[in-house]
């Protein structure tokens, strides 16, 4: 067996088009365009680097966006002053204060003073919990975009087994009530299992839909499978590589080689979940925005 390749760059260019043919239907019918406000707190190349993309994100679907540096000294009390700013802005629909911050800032405080209806990576507690409940709100952009991975590309999750590696609240939590809540694409039963399981191919090997989120390189392999998974692979590791120009290739936390060998199907690194997270953080943006038009 060899794995279709779920093409995540494909179908993000897809998602990306659809909200910049709707920005463009809200400009011409409200005159709002949706406004979307970054905060980089320190000298952090992966950060500097993810910001940009996002930027280019928003300019190709019509955002605004604005972007504020502070240094990596800065006060919190400066960092919560520039988010009540854009809290209270109402040209800047959506606020993202780029993970991780210097280690004498609290993320908690930080997330929690972003206004929910502007809390466009669905980190703020109130957004979580409708999450939970199934209410309206913003649902995290890398597990919405695991979400479109799977409905886009036809596989079904309804009654499915999905084991979940990995419980962070960025991806491994969320994505576990999404996709367990009684809906289309969804309706999954699912496992999350984690480093305290000590073997987790006892898990792994009775999985429908494996989602891989541990953050350690090519951690899945073959043997940790059973034919016919469909694998979806978050991790974003660097590992060393001296034929590379770089010194170093990305590879993600399953052993993809390997797995693809195995799996009906596999999202790649990179090309996989990475530009869906970018594709759902400008979808999750116009739907702010369009909430700002319509509320009263």
């Amino acid at each position: 067996m060899q794995a279709t390749l779920i093409d995540g760059k494909a179908i993000a260019a897809e998602i990306r088009d659809e909200v910049r043919l709707q920005t463009t239907a809200l400009r011409e019918s409200t005159g709002i365009v949706p406004g979307l406000a970054f905060l980089l707190v320190g000298d952090n190349a992966a950060s500097r680097t993810y910001v940009a993309s996002k930027e280019r994100a928003c300019a190709h679907c019509g955002f605004q966006s604005t972007t504020v540096v502070l240094p990596g000294d800065a006060a919190q009390a400066e960092i919560l002053s520039q988010i009540e700013r854009w809290n209270t802005d109402p040209e800047m629909h959506g606020i993202l204060v780029q993970l991780p911050l210097p280690p004498h800032i609290s993320e908690d405080s930080v997330i929690e003073a972003i206004a929910p209806r502007k809390d466009v990576d669905g980190f703020h507690p109130i957004n979580v919990g409708k999450l939970l409940i199934g209410q309206e709100g913003f649902i995290p952009c890398t597990p919405a975009g695991i979400h479109e991975l799977l409905l886009r590309s036809g596989i079904e999750t309804s009654g499915k087994h999905v084991v979940v590696v990995g419980r962070s609240n960025i991806v491994g939590k969320p994505i576990a009530m999404l996709l367990s809540r009684k809906a289309a694409g969804a309706n999954a039963v699912v496992t999350i299992t984690h480093s305290a399981a000590g073997d987790i191919s006892r898990y792994t090997r009775d999985a429908d839909i494996l989602i891989a989120a541990i953050g350690r390189a090519n951690t899945i392999t073959a043997n940790m499978l059973r034919e016919g998974v469909v694998v979806i692979d978050v991790g974003i590791n660097r590992v060393d590589d001296a034929s590379s120009e770089k010194g170093y290739r990305i590879v993600g936390d399953v052993d993809f080689e390997g797995v693809a060998r195995k799996a009906a199907a596999i999202t790649p690194v990179p090309g996989g979940v990475g530009p869906m997270t970018i594709a759902l953080l400008m979808r999750n943006t116009l739907q702010a925005a369009q909430r700002a038009a319509n509320s009263p």
